[in-house]
């Protein structure tokens, strides 16, 4: 993973994505800790929108995975004054590489899915959003392809899938769009009073959540009791069971202790 930066030769490599912003909870303290996940944008000029989109309310974090052409003359054209947004960028070769180190990811989707975790509006969505941000936590807001949007096995690696209220009649809205109205009701959280405190967990990391996704999955295969010819989108239901909990580290190193104790697994990949 490279945040991409703008030489005469071309892209360069610098850094990587997480970053450590702690401090007064202001308004771009707050959006800070945010990032918008762009997946497998295929037209350039949308992921210049989205970024004009972001800086018009105050967000600078953009990842992009496996975009089809990127840097490219047309997202520049079109992020009209938002080349710093483009020039800072993240270029990611898989979602979960995007999601890193992140505790609440947020999938935007028109559509309803029949295996989903919770589901939120966009307002609703952003506030949540922003009450993570509270305590310093990193969070993704994801977006599909124009085309069709995320992919199950995408929505299903989020905590959350947020719904943009759109005229039933015609619902269809430019990717550009959908980010400018989510950027938009991020800015109005952060905008308004802080959350109150809730220091009662520390929430669970994107990897450690899928670590043990990993080793309850080789836990029930060795048990017998997913077969992974036949798995009846057994592994879908227990990431929707676990994802409404948001499960916090204490959580994760009690059920893998456990997973650990019956299968005699000593190793935490």
């Amino acid at each position: 993973m490279e945040r991409m930066h703008r030489t005469e030769g071309g892209v360069s490599g610098e850094g990587a994505i997480l970053s450590d912003r702690r401090g007064a909870p202001t308004e771009s303290a707050r959006l800070a800790h945010v990032r918008v996940v762009l997946v497998r944008t295929t037209h350039p000029g949308n992921i210049g929108a989205a970024a004009r989109a972001m800086k018009t309310m105050g967000l600078a974090r953009l990842v992009l995975v496996e975009p089809r052409r990127f840097p490219d003359p047309q997202a520049d054209a079109m992020a009209t004054g938002a080349d710093d947004i483009l020039a800072a960028a993240t270029v990611c070769a898989t979602l979960d590489e995007a999601l890193a180190g992140t505790t609440l990811q947020i999938a935007l989707t028109a559509r309803r899915r029949e295996l989903s975790h919770l589901a939120l509006d966009a307002r609703e969505a952003a506030q949540t959003a922003v009450s993570e941000c509270e305590r310093g936590q990193e969070v993704a807001v994801v977006f599909g392809t124009e085309m069709s949007g995320l992919a199950n096995e995408e929505v299903i690696k989020c905590q959350r899938v947020a719904h943009i209220a759109t005229n039933p009649q015609y619902s269809s809205l430019n990717l550009a769009a959908a980010v400018q109205v989510m950027a938009y009701e991020l800015r109005v959280a952060a905008h308004g009073p802080a959350a109150a405190s809730n220091e009662r967990y520390e929430a669970a990391t994107f990897e450690e959540i899928e670590g043990f996704y990993a080793h309850l999955e080789r836990n029930l295969v060795r048990s017998g009791f997913l077969d992974p010819a036949h798995p009846r989108r057994l592994l879908e239901r227990m990431r929707r069971l676990f994802g409404r909990t948001r499960l916090e580290k204490e959580e994760i190193n009690l059920l893998r202790g456990m997973l650990s104790a019956w299968d005699g697994e000593g190793d935490r990949e």
